[in-house]
C-alpha cells in the first residue's frame, strides 16, 4: 500500500511539474487558442453546407458537426499529435543517460508529465473554441449528465494513447539517430487516420472498420468527440471506452517492448 501512494505521490508531481512548465507559455497559448478557434469556423461552415444539402452528414445533425469541429478543434492541443517529444533530441545527443539514472521509469516520467501538460491545454486551448463556437452557433450540449462524465474519461484515455504512440515515435531514436523522418509519419497518419479533419463516418464503412480494428488512431478524436455528441446512446459510448481502453493496453505494452530492446541497444553500444 505505501508503494502504491508514493507511486501516486509520484505521478502527481511529475504532472504538476508538466502543468506549471506549459503553464509558462502564455504567448503560445494565445496564438494556438485564437488559431483554432479561427479553424474551427472554416471547417463548420464546410460541414455545414453539406448539412444544408443532405439535412444529416454520416449520422450527425447541424448543432452535432458543430460541437463536433469546435471540440475538436479544443482537443488538438490535448491529445497533441504534433509536438514532438523532447525524448527524441535527448537520446540523440546521449542526455537520456542521466534520465536513465534517474529514480522514474522513463516511460512513467514521459506519461505523467504529458497528462500535466494535456491538464493545463484543456483549461485554455479547449475552453477557448468551444466557448467560441456556443457563442456563434447552435451548440449541441449533451442531454444526460452522465456524457460529460464520459467525455472526460474518454479524454483522458486518448491522452494516455497518444502520449504512449508518441513515445515509442520518440524512441525510434535509438536506432535512427534522428526520429524526425518517423514523427512527421506519425503526424500524417494519426491526424487522417483519428477524425481530425472530418467525421470518419464520411469515409466508407470498410476503411472505417479497418481504422478502429487495425490502428489507434480514432481512439484519439473521433472516440471521445462522438463520445461528447451521443451519436449511438449510451452503448455506442461503452464500445467506444471499451476500444480505448484495449487500444492502451496495446501501446503501453508494445512501448514496454520497444524500451526495453532500446535499452538493450544502449548497453550493447556502451552507454
Amino acid at each position: 500500500m505505501a508503494t502504491v501512494i508514493a507511486s501516486g505521490r509520484l505521478v502527481r508531481a511529475l504532472a504538476g511539474a508538466g502543468f506549471r512548465r506549459f503553464a509558462t507559455y502564455r504567448q503560445a497559448t494565445v496564438a494556438g487558442a485564437f488559431t483554432n478557434s479561427v479553424f474551427g469556423f472554416m471547417r463548420c461552415y464546410v460541414l455545414l453546407s453539406l448539412a444544408d444539402t443532405a439535412g444529416r452528414v454520416a449520422g450527425y445533425d447541424r448543432a452535432q458537426l458543430v460541437t463536433f469541429v469546435f471540440a475538436g478543434q479544443g482537443l488538438i492541443a490535448v491529445v497533441n499529435y504534433w509536438s514532438a517529444s523532447e525524448l527524441a533530441e535527448r537520446v540523440r545527443s546521449g542526455d537520456v543517460v542521466a534520465d536513465l539514472l534517474r529514480p522514474v521509469d522513463l516511460m512513467v516520467n514521459h506519461l505523467a508529465t504529458d497528462l500535466g501538460r494535456a491538464g493545463y491545454a484543456v483549461l485554455t486551448r479547449f475552453v477557448v473554441p468551444v466557448v467560441v463556437g456556443m457563442l456563434a452557433f447552435d451548440f449541441y450540449l449533451p442531454s444526460h449528465p452522465y456524457t460529460y462524465v464520459l467525455f472526460a474519461v474518454s479524454v483522458v484515455l486518448a491522452v494516455l494513447v497518444c502520449s504512449a504512440c508518441r513515445y515509442i515515435v520518440s524512441l525510434t531514436a535509438f536506432w535512427l539517430m534522428d526520429a524526425r523522418g518517423t514523427q512527421m509519419l506519425w503526424v500524417f497518419a494519426s491526424g487522417a487516420g483519428s477524425g481530425l479533419s472530418f467525421p470518419l463516418p464520411l469515409l466508407p464503412d470498410w476503411l472505417v472498420t479497418g481504422l478502429w480494428l487495425l490502428t489507434p488512431f480514432p481512439t484519439l478524436m473521433q472516440a471521445p468527440l462522438d463520445v461528447l455528441v451521443e451519436r449511438g446512446g449510451l452503448g455506442h459510448a461503452g464500445l467506444l471506452l471499451a476500444g480505448q481502453v484495449a487500444w492502451l493496453a496495446v501501446v503501453v505494452g508494445a512501448a514496454r517492448l520497444v524500451q526495453r530492446k532500446a535499452l538493450r541497444r544502449l548497453v550493447i553500444q556502451g552507454g
